[in-house]
Parts: structure tokens; C-alpha cells; sequence
């Protein structure tokens, strides 16, 4: 008997807060208990062993049982929803990582609800046909190719009323890869399906496949129209270590921008004009490399390009590894990040390396970080490692800021009384805001918001997934009963997860996250909010002053006597500048003389410190 490993990790929040202390049963198909287990304070139970069935059945097609062995996880923790997932293919010699994400109970919940995930069998097991229609080049939609994140994928065909998701981009190309093929396959074949699997979504939105139709997600789950996505499946060791190095890789045909149409298909029980899945083991095994599969299926001058475009991250790759010896501004954000992350992963061994300096401590501390998020332990500040200690800060920060922020907007704890639908605006749609953007932390499948107190399609999109969730009628008005869910909702997270609120560091406390829109630069950043280019590159690890659209960065806030200066732009009220900074309206009017709510669009107003 062949033998597989399970590693459980507990988190919410989009990674931000590991739940330490939870409980967790693995059980066999006959429902005997294997193994009880508690995660530790990274949220992790340690990796156990477990039967299956040897590799060599995985890697023919002609093998007419399913190559591996399932299991069952049962996870429970005190003031959280309990989850079971069933039915967790386990491959030997592949360590299988299974995120478990556990949602607060409500306020008024009496007692834990337990959700169940089916995973099963991948897509090449399956005999489903498929249709996948798409475009294999121009016309081009977007102006350059963008690696989305997160990325929304719909859990059904394109037509259904079913509930749309928001991951990160690596998390779901590993995800599909996981659910669309064996892991054990050969590494080339691996690579090759991937690189497939990258481009594939990536022709989505760079063509706006589905935006341009009138949906609200860029990708759907069904492999009839793309490709198999899990929600909450595990994902494969053998696959992770790749999907880390080229995520933000593509194929395209030489002399062209836009990601080629990678259409693919199993190629035993279904066939098409695209890659055959199947085959790609059989063409690794003769010794071709990844590109040369891809030049099988595909046009025979298809390349593989790369994209440093990556949306929500606030830094991107400076392109050469750090690691010891390593000096310079890149090495000092990566030990800023490091140093806000380990708050919530103790784990992670302080800096007291010289700023700026890559010495013994800060590769201690990026080798802790890498172990805690399966990434190679090497202490090399890699593509993959820079892109995760990203993704990360920006979670811990995010979070850490909406904890704060409720405060200083005031929720109280009596639901507004006005009913909200589209076209509303004004205090109470601000809360109305604030709310699903915090929940939408804690429930992937709720889509987060700019809160700018006008409830326009956006705001409606958040308010009908979260009555979809809650199993309200899902009409997209805030009446009683949605307003009562909602601060059900908030107030559970707030009672059963770790206050995630700044600790008063002042590179903190003196920032905002802003949303880079179309126009913006750095200089007019600079000039809108009182500080200077240099400062926003030292603080978000910019080395150029490109900004892209949707990009996430941190502005550093000026302050002077117990003020900030801000210069009033176009749309710009005392009341959203009171939202924006944790302040009034009548404070701002005193510390500005103000005998009225009028300003003046280029007019430098005192803001005082919140």
C-alpha cells in the first residue's frame, strides 16, 4: 500500500488570522476515526500519513477505477461555523494542503452550523463534453495583459443563479489544477497543462469574455464553458511548487499581446481541436519540455511571456531575488512586511537586521514565512515568496484598518432604520458599506466595495450576494431584516475573531490604502494628499512611477500639530473627507474656520488627526 499526506490548515480572512486551537477528525470512508487533531498558533495541524493506492494507476488512462484513496476532515472550533469535507483524494507521495476557512457565527446563532464540501473526482476522470468557445487572438479588450487579484469565478454554468467566488490568482490556478488533473503526472506534463490552465483564464479577461456579456464575474467553474474549480478543495504539493514559479506566465503567439485561447479537453473519453491532457503525460514521458507540448496542440509559434501587472498588491517583484548580501529599498519593505505579518504569526521570528540590510535574521524570518505558506524554505526572496509576503501584508493591513475604521464611523448597535435600495446615499449607506466590506473578508463569495456613502450597482451586487448567503430574499433592497443579518453578522466577527486593530505604529497609524483609478499619477497623488513621490514609492517599494489601474497602494499621510493637509479634488464633501479620515464634519470646520459645508475644489484643508 502506497501512502499520501494531509497537512489542515485553519485560517480566515483571506489568510490574515490563523485559528489556532480548532479541532479537527480525519476519517475514513467507512467513517472510522484516524487521526484528532489541533492546530497550533499558525493554524496548522502537523502533516499525517495516510494509505492509498500506488502512482503508476494515476498515470494511465486505461486504469478504469479512481488512483487514489478518499478521506474525510471534520473541523470545529468554539464561535465559528463548523465545516466537513468529504471525499479528499489522496495520491501517493503527494502532501495534500486543505484550507480550511471557518466563517464567525452570527450575534444571535445559537450554536455552530456545520457546512459540507464534496470534492471527488478530477475533470480527466469525468465524461463531460465540452463546449469551451473563446477568442485565439485579437480583437484585444484590455490594453495589456493583467493577472487579476483576486479573480471571480461563478460556481455554475454562465446562465445559473448559482453564487460567485473571489480568490486570489495563484490560489485558483492551483485549485483548477488540483481539480483538473492528477497530480502525479510527470513534471513536464504538470507545466505544460498549468501554462494551459494560466492562459485559459487569462484570455477571459483580457477579452472580457463574460464582463462584456453583462455578468459580474470573469470565469465560471462549469467545464462544459472553462475549467473545473473547487471551492474549498485541496491543492497538491507537486502542483503548488509550480504553480508559485510561473503564475504570472502565459502563452501567446509570437508578435501578439493577448493570452492564445487555450482550449484543452481530457482526450480519452473527450476530444477537441485543443490540448490533450492526456496526451501531455504521454509526450513528457518521450522527453519533450513544457513549450514543445504546448507547440503540439497549439500553433507551432506560440512562447511563453511573462506579466508583472498584478492587481491588489502593492509592490511589484523588483525581478532579482533577495537574499543575504542584499541591500536597498526592496529589502527594507520586505522586512516592514514581514515585521506587520508576524503580529498575526508569531511564528515568524522578529528582524533586527539594519534596515534596508539583508543579514541572518531576515532570512530566518522569510524561511518561517515560506514553511507557514508551503513555499520552498530556502530564505531566497524569490517571485513566489515576494508575491505571497504581498498578498499577505495587504490582508493583514486591510483588515487591521476595517477593525479600526468602525469605530471612527460609529456602528453602534441598533441598526439604522431607513430602507436603501440603488440610488441612495448619504451616512447610513456609508455603514451599509462598511459592513459588507468587512464581512466580504470572512465570506469569499460576498464581492468587497469602495465605501463612498452612494449605494450605486456595486454596493447592490454586495447587498444581493449577502442576502443570497443568508438566505434572505435576495432583491438587492436594505430593509429590517437585512440590516438586522448584517449586524448579526458584524457583531459575531467581532466577538469571535482576534481584534486585528493598528498597535499605534506610526508607518501605520499615518497611511490610508488607496485604489489607484484612471488618471492618477504619482505626482498628482503627491500633490492631492500632501506628501511627495518619494515618499509613496518608499512606502509601497515602487521603483518607477508606473501605477495601473486597481492597483492597491498605501499613501503616507503628513502631520503637523495634530493635522494633516489634504487638497480637495473634484466630488469631494466634508462629509466623505470625514468618513475617509476617521474625523466629523464639524471638526473639520473648526480646525478650518469654517462657517459653512462648502469647498472648493485645489482649497487646502487642515484635517486633524483622528
Amino acid at each position: 500500500m502506497a501512502i499520501g499526506y494531509l497537512l489542515i490548515q485553519t485560517r480566515t480572512a483571506h489568510d490574515a488570522v490563523p485559528l489556532s486551537g480548532v479541532q479537527v477528525r480525519i476519517t475514513d470512508i467507512d467513517s472510522n476515526i484516524l487521526y484528532e487533531l489541533t492546530t497550533d498558533e499558525n493554524g496548522e495541524t502537523p502533516v499525517i500519513a495516510l494509505n492509498t493506492i500506488d502512482k503508476s494507476f494515476s498515470q494511465t488512462p486505461y486504469y478504469n477505477e479512481l488512483p487514489f484513496t478518499s478521506y474525510s476532515v471534520l473541523a470545529k472550533n468554539p464561535g465559528f461555523n463548523s465545516l466537513f469535507v468529504s471525499d479528499i483524494p489522496i495520491y501517493d507521495g503527494e502532501t495534500a494542503v486543505l484550507p480550511v476557512v471557518l466563517t464567525p457565527m452570527q450575534q444571535t446563532q445559537r450554536q455552530s452550523a456545520t457546512q459540507t464540501i464534496t470534492i471527488g473526482k478530477p475533470a480527466v476522470a469525468m465524461r463531460d463534453t465540452s463546449e469551451q468557445e473563446g477568442t485565439y487572438m485579437e480583437p484585444r479588450i484590455l490594453r495589456q495583459v493583467v493577472i487579476p487579484n483576486p479573480i471571480t469565478v461563478h460556481l455554475g454554468t454562465p446562465s445559473s443563479n448559482a453564487k460567485n467566488v473571489q480568490v486570489s490568482f495563484p490560489e485558483y490556478v492551483k485549485n483548477v489544477a488540483s481539480s483538473e488533473i492528477y497530480p502525479t503526472w510527470p513534471q513536464n506534463s504538470l507545466t505544460a497543462n498549468i501554462y494551459a490552465i494560466i492562459t485559459f483564464a487569462l484570455n477571459r479577461i483580457y477579452t472580457e469574455w463574460y464582463r462584456s456579456r453583462g455578468y459580474n464575474f470573469d470565469i465560471t467553474n462549469s467545464t462544459a464553458y472553462d475549467q473545473y474549480f473547487v471551492e474549498g478543495r485541496p491543492i497538491y504539493s507537486s502542483i503548488s511548487r509550480i504553480v508559485d514559479d510561473i503564475f504570472n506566465e502565459y502563452v501567446r503567439r509570437q508578435g501578439h499581446i493577448a493570452p492564445y485561447f487555450t482550449s484543452f479537453c481530457n482526450g480519452t473519453t473527450a476530444t477537441c481541436q485543443g490540448l490533450s491532457q492526456w496526451g501531455t503525460v504521454t509526450l513528457a514521458e518521450q522527453g519533450l519540455t513544457p513549450i514543445q507540448i504546448l507547440r503540439s496542440y497549439y500553433p507551432d509559434d506560440v512562447e511563453i511571456a511573462e506579466t508583472e501587472v498584478v492587481t491588489g498588491i502593492l509592490s511589484s517583484y523588483p525581478g532579482t531575488p533577495l537574499r543575504v548580501g542584499s541591500t536597498g529599498l526592496d529589502v527594507q519593505t520586505i522586512q516592514t512586511y514581514l515585521n506587520r505579518i508576524r503580529r498575526n504569526y508569531p511564528a515568524i521570528p522578529a528582524i533586527t537586521d539594519e534596515e534596508g540590510v539583508f543579514q541572518d535574521s531576515t532570512r530566518a524570518a522569510v524561511t518561517k514565512f515560506q514553511n507557514i505558506f508551503n513555499l520552498t524554505p530556502d530564505g531566497i526572496v524569490g517571485k513566489s515568496t515576494w508575491y505571497k509576503i504581498s498578498s499577505l501584508y495587504t490582508a493583514v493591513a486591510r483588515l487591521a484598518e476595517l477593525d479600526s475604521e468602525g469605530g471612527s464611523i460609529g456602528i453602534g448597535t441598533v441598526p439604522p432604520g431607513s430602507i436603501l435600495r440603488q440610488g441612495s446615499s448619504g451616512p447610513d449607506v456609508i455603514t451599509l458599506q462598511y459592513l459588507l466590506d468587512l464581512i466580504s473578508e470572512y465570506y469569499p463569495e460576498i464581492p468587497g466595495l469602495a465605501q463612498d456613502g452612494i449605494f450605486g450597482s456595486g454596493t447592490r451586487q454586495s447587498v444581493i450576494a449577502f442576502q443570497k448567503t443568508m438566505s434572505l430574499n435576495a432583491d438587492g433592497i436594505v430593509g429590517p431584516l437585512t440590516w438586522k443579518a448584517l449586524y448579526d453578522t458584524y457583531r459575531g466577527i467581532i466577538q469571535n475573531v482576534p481584534s486585528q486593530k493598528p498597535d499605534g505604529n506610526p508607518d501605520e497609524t499615518d497611511t490610508f490604502q488607496y485604489t489607484v483609478q484612471p488618471g492618477d499619477t504619482l505626482w498628482l497623488l503627491s500633490r492631492r494628499y500632501g506628501t511627495t513621490v518619494e515618499a509613496i514609492r518608499r512606502l509601497n517599494g515602487l521603483t518607477g512611477d508606473i501605477l495601473y489601474i486597481g492597483q492597491v497602494i498605501r499613501i503616507p499621510v503628513s502631520s503637523t500639530g495634530g493635522y494633516r493637509e489634504y487638497i480637495v479634488q473634484a466630488g469631494d464633501s466634508l462629509w466623505l473627507l470625514s468618513r475617509r479620515f476617521g474625523t466629523t464634519v464639524e471638526a473639520i470646520m473648526q480646525l478650518n474656520g469654517l462657517t459653512s459645508d462648502l469647498i472648493d475644489v485645489g482649497q487646502v484643508l487642515k484635517i486633524p488627526l483622528s
